[in-house]
C-alpha cells in the first residue's frame, strides 16, 4: 500500500530550516514531497535550495498554495504573520519556538532591560489569541515545534504516566550551557528574551505537557499551570565578572539565567532552570517524581557512549556533543544526537497528524500554556520573584 504524500514547504533558510530538513529524510509513516522554500534572505535562500535541489519561492502566499503543511522556521518576530497566513490557506503549520512573544516597540532605542513587563505579557496574550482564534477557524492545526515533548525518554515517562496512573507530585528541570553563539539571540527585540524563553521553553514545555498527559488519563482534562515565581540575572554583563574566554559574552539587553517555580491548578509543583553558564557541553534534564513512581529523562547529555582521548587532535573531525568546550578527556558522545533529542520523532508524529488525523501531542494549547507561562514569569522576575498569577486561553 502506498504512503499518503503530503507536499510540505519551509519558510526559512537558517539553522531550523536545515534541521527541518534533515528531520523530513527520517518520516517514515507518511511520503513527503517539498514543494519548496520561502526566504526574505536571498543570498541564503539559493545557497539553501541548490545545495538540495529545492525549487526557492519568492512569494509566501504561493509557496503555502502549493503545499498541505508549512514549516515555519524563520525568527520568532515573524511567526504569528505566518502562522495565521497559512492557516487562512486551511494548512497545517509546524512553528518552532518560541511560539510568539514580545519584540519590543520597533523604535531603534528599544532596550530590554528598561520596558514594562507587563506589556510584554499583555502583547504575548494578544498575538496567542490571534492566533488560536485563526486555527478555530481553519481546517489546518498548529503543531508546536517543541522537540523534548517527542524526545523518546519524555515519551516513555508519558506512557508510564498512561499505564500507572500516578500523580506528578514535583518536577526540576533544565537546559544550560555555555551560551549561544547567535548575535541575534543576544537582543530582545530579535530573540523576545534571554534564558528563560531561549532555553527554559524546553523544560518547562516538557513539564507542562506532561501534567497534560496526567489530566487527560486521571480527569479527562489537562491539569494546567496557574501561577509563577521567578527570577532571572545577567551575570555576564556584570561588571565584575571574570571573563576567562569560556562563556559567551556578547548579549546585549537579555537575561543570562532563569529560575521559575510553577503551582499547576492541583497544586502540585515544578522547579525548572535555564541559563548560559554551564560549561561542559548541555544539560538537558526532567526529573519527574510521581505518587507511585520516579523518573530522571536525560535528554543530554546522557551515557550511551563514552570515549577518552588523552589528544583532542585525534578527534577533531568527529562531532562529540553540542555546546562542548573541549574534546579532550572523557566526552559523553552522542551516537544520535537527533534522536535523543527528539527531532526525527518530532516530524513523524507530525505528518501522522497531517496524514491520519492523530492527535497532536505538541499543540497550540501546550504552546499558549508556555507562553503565557514565560512571559508572567518575566513579570514576576521584574517583581523580584512575586508570585504571578498564569492566564490560560
Amino acid at each position: 500500500m502506498d504512503k499518503k504524500i503530503i507536499r510540505a514547504g519551509i519558510v526559512g533558510s537558517g539553522f531550523a530550516a536545515r534541521f527541518h530538513y534533515d528531520a523530513l529524510q527520517r518520516v517514515f509513516s507518511t511520503k513527503v514531497e517539498i514543494a519548496g522554500v520561502y526566504s526574505v534572505a536571498e543570498a541564503e535562500l539559493e545557497e539553501y535550495t541548490r545545495l538540495r535541489k529545492l525549487k526557492a519561492y519568492h512569494n509566501l502566499d504561493e509557496l503555502i498554495a502549493n503545499c498541505d503543511l508549512i514549516h515555519v522556521c524563520t525568527p520568532p518576530v515573524t511567526h504569528e504573520p505566518i502562522v495565521i497566513a497559512a492557516l487562512k490557506q486551511n494548512k497545517h503549520v509546524i512553528v518552532e519556538k518560541p511560539f510568539t512573544g514580545y519584540f519590543g516597540d520597533g523604535s531603534a532605542d528599544f532596550n530590554g532591560d528598561t520596558f514594562s513587563r507587563e506589556l510584554g505579557l499583555e502583547h504575548t496574550l494578544a498575538s496567542i489569541k490571534r492566533m488560536l482564534d485563526a486555527e478555530q477557524e481553519s481546517e489546518g492545526r498548529i503543531m508546536y515545534a517543541e522537540n523534548w515533548v517527542y524526545a523518546p525518554a519524555i515519551q516513555k515517562e508519558r506512557e508510564i504516566l498512561e499505564k500507572t496512573g500516578a500523580q506528578i507530585i514535583w518536577m526540576h528541570g533544565e537546559q544550560s550551557h555555555s551560551g549561544s553563539h547567535s548575535l541575534a539571540y543576544g537582543q530582545w527585540k530579535y530573540s523576545g528574551g534571554g534564558s528563560m524563553i531561549g532555553k527554559g521553553c524546553h523544560p518547562l514545555t516538557a513539564a507542562i505537557y506532561l501534567k497534560h498527559v496526567e489530566g487527560r488519563v486521571r480527569n479527562g482534562a489537562p491539569i494546567r499551570p496557574v501561577t509563577v515565581s521567578s527570577r532571572t540575572h545577567a551575570i555576564t554583563r556584570m561588571p565584575g565578572f571574570k571573563d576567562e574566554g569560556h562563556l559567551q559574552t556578547t548579549f546585549k539587553d537579555i537575561e543570562d539565567f532563569a529560575m521559575l517555580h510553577i503551582v499547576f491548578e492541583d497544586g502540585t509543583i515544578a522547579d525548572l532552570f535555564a541559563s548560559e553558564l554551564v560549561l561542559g557541553g548541555v544539560n538537558n534534564k526532567l526529573e519527574v517524581n510521581t505518587s507511585n513512581h520516579r523518573t530522571i529523562c536525560n535528554i543530554g547529555p546522557n551515557d550511551a557512549m563514552q570515549a577518552y582521548t588523552p589528544n583532542e587532535e585525534k578527534f577533531k573531525d568527529i562531532y562529540v556533543v553540542e555546546k562542548t568546550e573541549t574534546k579532550q578527556g572523557w566526552s559523553s558522545i552522542s551516537p544520535d544526537e537527533g534522536w535523543f533529542n527528539g527531532y526525527q520523532h518530532e516530524m513523524d508524529a507530525f505528518y501522522r497528524s497531517a496524514a491520519f488525523g492523530d492527535p497532536i501531542e505538541s499543540n497550540s494549547s501546550l504552546a499558549a500554556d508556555v507562553m503565557a507561562t514565560i512571559y508572567a514569569g518575566y513579570v514576576s522576575a521584574e517583581r523580584k520573584g512575586t508570585e504571578v498569577t498564569i492566564t490560560n486561553l
